[in-house]
C-alpha cells in the first residue's frame, strides 16, 4: 500500500481560476479554446480535490478598447453591419457567440461574463473605479503628456489598432506594431513606432501630446524582482517565463545599427548620461544604456532629430491607465485629467475580480465574500494566458495588485489585501508548424470549424497532450491538411484513441464479464493490496502534474496507467477458472477503472460522468478526492451492487461520425 511519505503539493482552501479574455470583436479561433480548456482542466481537477463550492472559474469577453471600435467602424463602412446598430449590440453578439461556443467544448466556466454587459458592466465600473482612486491615493499613479497618433486627413485623434507600423523592440518578430504594443505583446512609447501608418488614410499619422494618468510601474521594479525570484524555484513555474520577465528589469537601452555608427559619434556629447556596452565594430549593432526611462526618452528625440534609426530594449515603463477612446469605462476625475476612459489593458487585469464578485453575488453572497477568494492567504488564484501577455498579467498585474496596499507594499501582503496571483502561461500553438494570428498572414481556423470533424472530448485530449508548458506546439488536423492521404494517421486524434480504443475496450470487457457470469452484479471481495498500492501511485502522481500545470505528463500517466489495467486483464483472466478468482480479477480491474475514471473526469466529463452512471456510482462521492484513495464500494449508489445493462457494440467515449465513415472507406477499399 502507498505510505504517503512523499510530499504532496500545498493545495488552498479556495481558488479562482482564470483564463485569457476574448476581445469583443471576435468569434473564438482553436488557439482561444484551446488555452481555455487548460484552464477547465485545472478548475475541475479543483472542484473534485478540494470541493466545488470552493472553486471559481471566470473570464469573459474582453469588451472594451480600440480592436472593438475598429472593427465595428469597419464592419459599418463594408455595410456588413446596419447603420442603427450600436457597438453595444455588435460586442454583446460576440459575447453571446463565445459563450456559445465555449459550452461546445465542454468548458465549464461558473461566469463567462462580458466587461460592458449586464450586471457584470455595472460592477466592472466599480472595481475600476475602486482601482484607479486606491492607486492614486497611495500615491502611484501620475499625470504625463504623452504622444497620440493623429490623422491630419480625417481631423481626429487614432485609437491604438487605427495605426499600423513596425515594433521598435528588438529582435522583435511580430508582423504588426500598433500605436504603442505590437501583436506580440511588447510595449513602447507611439513615438518609438517604426513608419507609422494610419488605417484610415493610409497617410502618416502626426504625433501630438495628450494627457493621460500612468500607473508608475518602474517604481515597483525592487519588488518586482523579488517576485519573480521568489517563483523562479517552484516547480509549477515555466522557466521560459521567468526569462521572458526578468528582461523587463533590464535598465533602459537603445540599440544603434552599424551604419548609423559615424552620425552617432557626432551627436553623442548632446545625450543624457550613458553607458555604452563595449563596441564591437564588426558587430551589427551598439548598445548604450541609461539609469532612466525619461534620459532614454531624450536621447530617443535627439537621435531621431538627426536621422539616426535606432531600436529601444525592454525595460519597465509607465503602464497607461487612461486614453481618451469613448468606447471605454469612464473615468473619474483625477489629477486634473478628465473626460477619459480607462485603457483597455489595466482594466481587463482586473476584470476577473469584477467576473468573481458577480458570480458569488449570482448566488446570493455577501458583496465581500469575493475578497476570500482573492484576498486571502488559505486560497491562490491561478491565471491561465497565452506566452505574449506575460508582460500584462507579469509585471504589470502584479505590481498593480501589490500597489493597492498603500505607500510601502510588501511582496508577502497582509490577509485581507490583494495576493500576488500564480500565473500558467503556455508556448504558441502553431498551425501547421506555422505561427497565425487572427491579424497575422496566416488566419487560424475558427473552434467551430473542429466539431464537423472532431469530437470535444477528441480535442479536449489533444490539448492535454500537448507540452505547451515548455514548447510551441504545432496543431496538424488531417481534416485540414490538403495533403493528407485518406490512409494517414491523423495527429489530432492520437491522445482521444486512448479514451475511445483502450478505455471503451476494458469497460466493455467489464461489463460483459459481469453480465454475462454475475447478472450484472459487481462481486463482493477485498481488493488487492497491490492494486490498491498501483491506483494510490497514479493518483499521487496526477495530482503533482495537475498542480505543476504540466497536463502532458498528466497523460502521459494515465496512457501508462490505462493501458496497464488492459494488460492486467489479459494477463490474468485464463487463470480465473473459477468463480472466485474471476469475481477477484473483476473488483480488481473495476478498482483501477473506478480511479482511472476519477482522474479523466477534469478532461473528459460527458464521458467520465456516463462511465459512472453505468457502473452505479453515485456521482458526487465518486469524482470527490475525499474518496479517491479508499475502495470503490464506498461511492456506490446502493447495496445492490447492480450495473446498468451494456448492450453490444456501445461505446463510452465515442468518435466524430466523419471519422466512422472514413474508417468504413477505407475497409471498403480494402475489400
Amino acid at each position: 500500500m502507498e505510505n504517503f511519505t512523499r510530499p504532496r503539493p500545498y493545495c488552498p482552501k479556495k481558488a479562482v481560476i482564470t483564463s485569457g479574455m476574448p476581445y469583443g470583436n471576435k468569434l473564438l479561433h482553436y488557439g482561444h479554446v484551446g488555452m481555455t480548456v487548460r484552464a477547465d482542466f485545472f478548475a475541475r481537477f479543483m472542484r473534485d480535490r478540494i470541493g466545488k463550492e470552493n472553486v471559481i472559474f471566470v473570464s469573459g469577453t474582453d469588451c472594451y478598447g480600440s480592436p472593438a471600435v475598429e472593427s465595428f467602424r469597419s464592419l459599418k463602412e463594408k455595410g456588413i453591419l446596419s447603420n442603427d446598430t450600436t457597438i453595444t449590440e455588435y460586442v454583446k453578439g460576440n459575447h453571446i457567440k463565445q459563450k456559445d461556443i465555449f459550452e461546445k467544448f465542454e468548458v465549464g466556466f461558473n461566469l463567462f461574463g462580458a466587461s460592458a454587459l449586464g450586471r457584470a458592466g455595472e460592477i466592472h465600473k466599480e472595481v475600476s473605479d475602486h482601482f484607479v482612486t486606491t492607486l492614486d491615493k497611495n500615491g502611484m499613479v501620475s499625470k504625463h503628456s504623452s504622444w497620440q497618433f493623429y490623422d491630419n486627413k480625417h481631423g481626429c485623434l487614432l485609437n491604438g489598432r487605427q495605426v499600423i507600423g513596425k515594433c521598435p523592440i528588438e529582435g522583435c518578430q511580430s508582423e504588426k506594431g500598433y500605436a504603442d504594443e505590437c501583436d506580440l505583446g511588447h510595449q513602447y512609447l507611439p513615438q518609438d513606432l517604426i513608419d507609422p501608418v494610419s488605417t484610415l488614410s493610409g497617410e502618416t499619422p502626426k504625433l501630438i501630446e495628450i494627457e493621460n494618468l500612468y500607473f508608475n510601474l518602474e517604481n515597483q521594479t525592487e519588488l518586482l524582482t523579488e517576485w519573480i525570484n521568489s517563483i523562479d524555484r517552484r516547480s509549477d513555474t515555466p522557466q521560459f517565463m521567468v526569462k521572458e520577465i526578468k528582461e523587463f528589469f533590464k535598465k533602459p537601452e537603445i540599440y544603434i545599427k552599424r551604419e548609423f555608427f559615424e552620425r552617432f559619434n557626432t551627436v553623442k556629447d548632446k545625450l543624457p548620461k550613458f553607458v555604452e556596452l563595449e563596441r564591437n565594430e564588426k558587430a551589427p549593432s551598439m548598445t548604450i544604456v541609461f539609469d532612466k526611462l525619461s534620459d532614454r526618452e531624450k536621447a530617443c528625440e535627439i537621435l531621431a532629430k538627426n536621422d539616426i534609426r535606432y531600436r529601444t530594449g525592454k525595460t519597465l515603463t509607465p503602464f497607461r491607465l487612461t486614453g481618451d477612446i469613448e468606447w471605454g469605462v469612464p473615468c473619474r476625475e483625477i489629477q486634473g485629467v478628465k473626460n477619459q476612459t480607462f485603457y483597455v489593458w489595466p482594466e481587463s487585469l482586473w476584470a476577473p475580480i469584477t467576473f468573481t464578485r458577480t458570480y458569488l453575488e449570482s448566488i446570493g453572497k455577501d458583496e465581500n465574500e469575493w475578497k476570500k477568494y482573492w484576498c486571502s492567504k488559505d486560497a491562490e488564484v491561478y491565471q491561465f494566458m497565452g506566452e505574449d501577455n506575460l508582460y500584462f498579467y507579469g509585471p504589470a498585474q502584479q505590481a498593480l495588485f501589490l500597489a493597492m496596499q498603500g505607500k510601502n507594499p510588501k511582496l508577502d501582503a497582509d490577509e485581507g489585501e490583494l495576493q500576488v496571483t500564480r500565473i500558467a502561461p503556455i508556448k504558441s500553438i502553431l498551425y501547421m508548424n506555422k505561427k497565425a494570428s487572427s491579424s497575422g498572414a496566416i488566419k487560424p481556423p475558427m473552434a467551430e470549424e473542429f466539431l464537423a470533424y472532431y469530437t470535444p472530448e477528441q480535442f479536449r485530449m489533444h490539448f492535454l497532450g500537448m507540452n505547451l508548458a515548455n514548447n510551441n506546439v504545432s496543431l496538424s488536423p488531417k481534416a485540414f491538411d490538403p495533403d493528407a492521404k485518406l490512409e494517414d494517421q491523423d495527429p489530432m486524434v492520437k491522445e482521444g484513441n486512448l479514451l475511445t480504443n483502450v478505455f471503451n475496450r476494458i469497460l466493455r470487457t467489464l461489463f460483459y464479464s459481469t453480465q454475462n457470469n454475475f447478472n450484472g452484479i459487481i462481486p463482493k471481495c477485498k481488493v488487492d493490496d497491490n492494486v490498491m498500492a498501483d491506483c494510490n501511485k497514479v493518483i499521487l502522481d496526477v495530482e503533482r502534474f495537475m498542480f505543476d500545470k504540466k497536463f502532458h505528463q498528466v497523460y502521459n500517466a494515465l496512457d501508462v496507467f490505462i493501458r496497464n489495467i488492459n494488460k492486467y486483464w489479459v494477463k490474468n483472466i485464463n487463470e480465473a477458472n473459477s468463480d472466485e478468482k474471476l469475481a477477484l480479477l473483476i473488483v480488481n480491474t473495476l478498482q483501477m477503472i473506478f480511479v482511472a475514471n476519477t482522474l479523466l473526469h477534469p478532461i473528459a466529463p460527458s464521458g467520465t460522468e456516463n462511465v459512472a452512471d453505468y457502473l452505479g456510482f453515485d456521482g458526487e462521492k465518486c469524482f470527490s478526492w475525499k474518496n479517491i484513495f479508499g475502495d470503490f464500494y464506498k461511492v456506490l449508489k446502493s447495496n445492490s451492487y447492480k450495473l446498468k445493462t451494456l448492450y453490444e457494440k456501445e461505446d463510452f467515449f465515442k468518435r466524430h461520425q466523419t471519422q466512422l465513415d472514413e474508417l468504413a472507406k477505407i475497409n471498403a477499399d480494402r475489400n
